[in-house]
């Protein structure tokens, strides 16, 4: 049996090179390959493959549509961004994406016969990033991401408006961040909200 193949990964060098190695497995076959995460559901439905190499950050809040086996490419510094992608009834591999393609090529073969694929580092990594940010600062940036102005975060919290900077000045410090922008991505990608 062939195992159809589509690879979904941000950067068509990484993608290019591992299209390449897969062409290489007589039992493996690359039936699509995509940069956008967008693209993902109607090319699961139409090329219907058995297992897709998926980027973590290419896949949506929402999952993905369809069945088709998991293989999660994920940095471990966004580890804790995992748990969108456990969806009911859908086997789920995860690998750190900086394995080597004989892992890939492994994870393949194994979610296509529905065994499991953990990366025990990764998974510990997820467990194990805590969050430097206080729950007072998690309530203040968890609204500020959700587009809440200074003044609207302050009053939903029984907060001054001039707290609310300071807390928001202190977690774009812990964060390494220049703009409370940059420290909800860096919390997002962190998994601190």
């Amino acid at each position: 049996m062939v195992i159809r193949t589509l690879l979904a990964l941000d950067g068509a060098l990484v993608r290019g090179a591992l299209s390449l190695v897969l062409a290489a497995e007589a039992d493996i076959s690359v039936v699509a390959e995509l940069d956008r995460g967008d693209a993902l559901p109607p090319a699961v439905r139409t090329r219907r493959p058995d297992v897709a190499v998926v980027d973590l950050d290419l896949i949506g809040e929402t999952g993905m549509a369809g069945q088709c086996p998991l293989l999660v490419l994920a940095d471990r510094r966004r580890a804790r961004s995992l748990h969108r992608v456990f969806v009911p009834g859908r086997t789920v591999g995860i690998l750190g994406s900086d394995v080597s393609p004989h892992r890939v090529v492994d994870g393949i073969r194994r979610l296509a016969r529905r065994e499991s694929v953990v990366d025990a580092d990764l998974v510990m990594a997820a467990l194990s990033r805590d969050s430097p940010l206080t729950s007072r600062e998690t309530e203040i940036l968890d609204l500020t991401a959700a587009g809440a102005p200074v003044v609207e975060v302050a009053r939903t919290l029984g907060l001054a408006p001039g707290t609310v900077r300071n807390h928001l000045g202190r977690i774009a410090r812990k964060a390494g961040a220049r703009t409370r922008v940059e420290a909800v991505r860096v919390a997002r990608e962190a998994g601190w909200i």
